[in-house]
């Protein structure tokens, strides 16, 4: 009921606060893009309040929360943004008419146009609907005083503590553009170590640092790893169960190779990811499997090139990127996991990541 409690305030709190504000009902089966009738200046703040879900498949309880679907851009070009959670605030970077989407596939360019067909949203169902305010001023100050007349306004208190708790990326590493930022990592210390931490539930997201080491016959990649909590309960190698937390390499053929902690494939296996639009380009290899050990630090030790040789293919020249992969969209569970230690290591060459 936020939009209309909002519309029900007295003058005197919302007036000086509240530019205007609409709201959208977007339906899981039309494709983007939709208009708002908001016209935004460059600078100026908006605030999304969203609820409901994109369904995917109900029979299978695959769905997306806001979060992860609802995606905006400003005068039909880019950046596109989402948020972290249900509710985001982001300031204009250019003048024009705000337009809100659901996603239902892959971006194919930062102006928000699909790389998949449009036909797959015909298969979808569900409803998000987004309460959009534009501010007078900044969001902290209005939705300070729209909190203080409806103290039980769950969108507003979540945007509210989102704002005063939001999650940097780690200094170096960057979220992949086209699956937006997540608070799924977290730069922090381990017993004196540097790490960073994965704590994902109905989530996903993909972290990543550049880097440019040579690959050659006896490059490997070293890291240490505590996994708390699995986010999938059997073998990830199928789309509707492929729930994993895993470090990354990227190469220069656009091929990346991840190595992660499988709840039911057996160590040593590998296969292409089940995902159509990832499967031409990420491959999967089991390092460890089961229960036992988790919730213990384990030290790891790879042969990039013979990995790379048995599961893919043909070798590349080069390392361009590491990543870490938080998934846990599909089951809806939740995964957690720290990294540290993370090396590249060819002979007296040394890159440490992390």
């Amino acid at each position: 009921m936020t939009a209309a409690a909002i519309a029900a305030l007295p003058a005197s709190v919302r007036e000086p606060h509240v530019a205007e504000m609409q709201v959208i009902s977007l339906a899981g089966n039309v494709p983007p893009w939709s208009a708002t009738n908001i016209r935004v200046r460059g600078g100026e703040w908006i605030t999304l309040l969203a609820s409901g879900r994109l369904v995917l498949a109900e029979a299978l309880d695959l769905w997306l929360p806001p979060s992860l679907a609802l995606w905006g851009r400003i005068d039909g070009r880019g950046p596109i943004f989402n948020g972290t959670r249900d509710t985001m605030s982001v300031a204009a970077e250019h003048d024009g008419l705000l337009e809100l989407a659901l996603y239902n596939g892959e971006w194919a360019t930062p102006d928000g146009t699909l790389a998949t067909p449009v036909e797959a949203y015909a298969a979808s169902s569900g409803t998000i609907d987004v309460v959009v305010i534009r501010w007078h001023g900044n969001p902290e100050r209005g939705l300070a005083a729209l909190a203080a007349a409806l103290p039980e306004d769950v969108l507003i208190d979540g945007e509210r503590d989102r704002l005063a708790r939001a999650v940097a990326s780690p200094p170096g590493w960057k979220h992949l553009w086209f699956l937006g930022p997540t608070e799924c990592f977290h730069a922090h210390a381990e017993d004196g170590h540097a790490a960073i931490r994965i704590d994902t539930t109905n989530d996903a997201g993909i972290l990543q640092t550049p880097v440019e080491f040579p690959l050659g016959p006896a490059t490997t990649l070293a890291w240490r790893w505590r996994v708390d909590e699995l986010p999938a309960v059997g073998a990830e190698d199928t789309p509707l169960a492929h729930d994993y937390m895993s470090l990354a390499l990227a190469f220069e053929n656009g091929q990346d190779l991840t190595w992660y902690w499988s709840a039911g494939l057996p160590v040593g296996s590998h296969y292409p990811c089940p995902l159509p639009t990832w499967a031409a380009r990420e491959t999967h290899w089991v390092v460890r499997s089961g229960s036992d050990g988790l919730g213990r630090w384990h030290d790891e030790r790879r042969s990039v090139a013979n990995d790379y040789r048995a599961a893919v293919g043909a070798v590349p020249s080069r390392i361009v990127g590491v990543w870490l992969i938080a998934v846990s969209v599909f089951g809806h569970r939740r995964g957690r996991a720290a990294f540290a230690d993370v090396v590249l290591r060819d002979g007296d060459r040394e890159l440490r990541v992390i």
